[in-house]
This record gives structure tokens, sequence and C-alpha cells, in this order.
């Protein structure tokens, strides 16, 4: 058993949620995802996440509820997939192991642009603003600038297949965990 919290972080497209899965299913661990809950509250408003981001931006209620939520659950032995929700867990003094996934823009969209059907050049586009919104969310609401958050582990998984990428963080849990 992990004896803290696994927390997966990382940009849009950077294969975060995918990590986050394999990992939980390989460590027999509960899996949660803040995305899975935006969007889901996204679509049961009839909005695509660019308009529900902006929705968000007005609204610091959406976020902080959804990060209530996310935080109320947090136990060692549950991947927390979110950007933002080791950063959350740390300052609570929850214990974390804090991963980051990342990936280059352009291999971020590729992937948003298959996964959605979409052009590539769109979906850089909406990863662009969809970050900008994020950050400034953070930024306003808890005072997180995630370019000064760092990680235990950072993995870019840019030239990385999602069973290396899974494997990478599923080592690093192995061995001795940051206190």
């Amino acid at each position: 058993m992990i004896d803290r919290v696994v927390a997966i972080g990382g940009p849009p497209g950077s294969g975060k949620s995918t990590a986050g899965r394999r990992v939980a299913e390989r460590l027999g661990l509960e899996y949660r995802s803040a995305g899975d809950v935006f969007r889901a509250e996204a679509a049961a408003r009839g909005l695509d996440l660019e308009a529900f981001g902006r929705y968000a931006e007005a609204h610091p209620e959406v976020d902080r509820a959804l990060d209530r939520a996310m935080q109320a659950a947090a136990r060692p032995g549950l991947v927390l997939d979110g950007r933002i929700q080791g950063i959350l867990c740390r300052r609570a003094g929850i214990p974390v192991a804090i991963v980051v996934v990342t990936a280059d823009l352009a291999e971020r969209a590729r992937r948003v642009a298959r996964r959605d059907g979409e052009d590539a050049r769109a979906a850089e586009q909406s990863l662009r603003a969809r970050e900008e919104s994020e950050r400034a969310r953070y930024r306003e609401i808890y005072g997180i600038d995630l370019d000064r958050e760092a990680p235990d582990l950072l993995v870019d998984s840019t030239h990385l297949p999602p069973d290396e990428v899974a494997d990478r963080i599923v080592e690093f849990l192995a061995g001795p965990l940051p206190r």
C-alpha cells in the first residue's frame, strides 16, 4: 500500500490521465480525475471545455467546489489526477507524492486533436486558451504559480509511449519517497 496520495498533474494533453489510470491499475489503487469531473460539469451545462473555462473564470465557486470534492477524497492509496491537486494536498499537510507529466505543446496538440477529432492547429489554440485560463484561475483563487511548484517527479512524455510513462512513475513510487 502506498502511504500517501499519488497526485499526477501536468498540462492538458500531456498524458497525465492515461498515466494516472495505468499507475492506479498496476498498483491496485483507486483513481479520481479532476478533469473528468470538470468535463462532466461542462457537459451538464451544455458547454465545451473552453466555454466552461471562461464561465469558471467569472465564477470561482466552480473551481473551489471541484477542488473541495477532490481534496475530501484525498487519502493514502489514491491516485488524484489534476493540475493542482498535489499542491493543494501539500499545502493541507496531506502526505503526497507529486508527479508532473509534461510534453511539448505540438505533441500535446496532436494528442488532443486525435482524441477529439479536430485539427491540430485548432487544438493548439484551444490548449493555449485553456492553459491561460487555468493559470489565471489558480493564481487568483489559490495563489498558485505552476512554474514555481516543484514536483517530486517530472516525466516528459513527448517521445514516450504511455506504458513507459507509467513504468517511470511506478518505479519512482517503489523507491524511497521524499518526506
